[in-house]
């Protein structure tokens, strides 16, 4: 396995989030990722490398220019407005919901974080996009490693995650879709039929949103109840798809408590639709907040279990791309990541 490695990702590091209506310390943190580096460091399952530069160009086929823009030169706006900012991080405040108008770019700071975010939870901090793109270029790396055939298997070992944020929106926690440019990348590279399953506790709204109305991607969830857990307004089991995407998207909702057997038979859904999809290639959003000690999840997943989730997913037989989501029990992070990789190379 082909493992490509963000080493500029502890230039996100958020100090707070608005969580249950009050500031918290970030839960995703740059310790996150650096528990899952050193569990690497002690169980080799593939050769770390990093990555070249960013195709521009496919990061605008997935993300709209004015939200690039915005992201671009967010900090530095936030700086101007009050140097005292620089030792702040940004937080959105204001949101146009039903009625209001999106199509016109205000000139307000404030009202622009609100346009092109969904939550209070995930702070824009002066390293957030360099660290964001970064990412992306790991996950576009490790889909052009796999398309060229040059490995079987790759992971985007990066944060922040990606997989909720869309178009033209961040939240939880994620700025870029790295699942959606890997899954384009592997498209681009000569795959006709790509499907992304996603194994997070959270649904994978911003990946959904951006290939729902596509034929030529199969999108698939498995993750907690949209009733009572994030991100809520979507991830239902009657999303599936508009248009040419229509039939090509599955979501898999499942209760709080919900065990490993129920979660697997639910992961083996999701590969069955992948394979009646015919799809090629796999990208696999890897979200470890399923484990039972997650502090924002409430799954009951296992250490030992994430062992037989990577030969679960290895049975599919096909390409794959990995990236790194979700998991916030940091010290177990590492292990349970790396039990995915190692057992889908078993």
């Amino acid at each position: 396995m082909l493992i490509v490695h963000n080493t500029l990702h502890r230039q996100h590091a958020g100090r707070h989030e608005m969580f249950r209506g009050r500031l918290v310390p970030c839960h995703e943190s740059p310790d996150r990722l650096d528990h899952l580096l050193a569990e690497l460091h002690k169980r080799p399952v593939g050769t770390i490398t990093e990555p070249g530069p960013l195709d521009e160009a496919l990061l605008a086929r997935i993300h709209s220019p004015r939200y690039l823009q915005f992201l671009a030169g967010a900090w530095d706006e936030w700086v101007a407005l009050d140097p005292a900012n620089a030792e702040l991080d940004a937080l959105p405040s204001v949101w146009p919901v039903r009625g209001f108008r999106a199509d016109v770019l205000p000139a307000n700071f404030a009202a622009r974080m609100g346009l092109f975010s969904f939550d209070a939870g995930t702070p824009l901090t002066a390293g957030s996009w360099t660290a964001a793109r970064q990412g992306a270029a790991c996950a576009v790396a490790a889909a052009q490693a796999v398309a060229s055939g040059s490995t079987r298997s790759a992971f985007a070992l990066t944060r922040p995650p990606g997989h909720h944020a869309g178009t033209d929106f961040f939240g939880g926690y994620c700025f870029l879709n790295n699942a959606a440019l890997a899954a384009q990348t592997l498209r681009d590279g000569g795959f006709e039929r790509v499907a992304v399953l996603d194994v997070d506790y959270h649904h994978g709204n911003g990946t959904q949103s951006i290939f729902y109305a596509r034929g030529d991607v199969l999108t698939v969830s498995l993750h907690g109840d949209p009733s009572t857990e994030y991100p809520f307004y979507l991830g239902y089991a009657d999303e599936r798809g508009e248009g040419e995407g229509a039939g090509c998207n599955l979501n898999l909702p499942l209760p709080r408590g919900t065990g490993f057997a129920d979660w697997r038979a639910a992961l083996g859904r999701g590969l069955d639709e992948v394979k009646r999809f015919g799809a090629q290639a796999l990208v696999v959003p890897l979200g470890v907040d399923t484990f039972e000690g997650d502090p924002i999840s409430a799954f009951t997943l296992r250490s030992a279990d994430y062992f037989d989730i990577g030969r679960d997913l290895a049975s599919a037989g096909l390409p794959t791309v990995f990236t790194f989501e979700g998991g916030y029990a940091v010290a177990e992070v590492g292990i349970n990541a790396v039990n995915v990789l190692e057992g889908f190379g078993s």
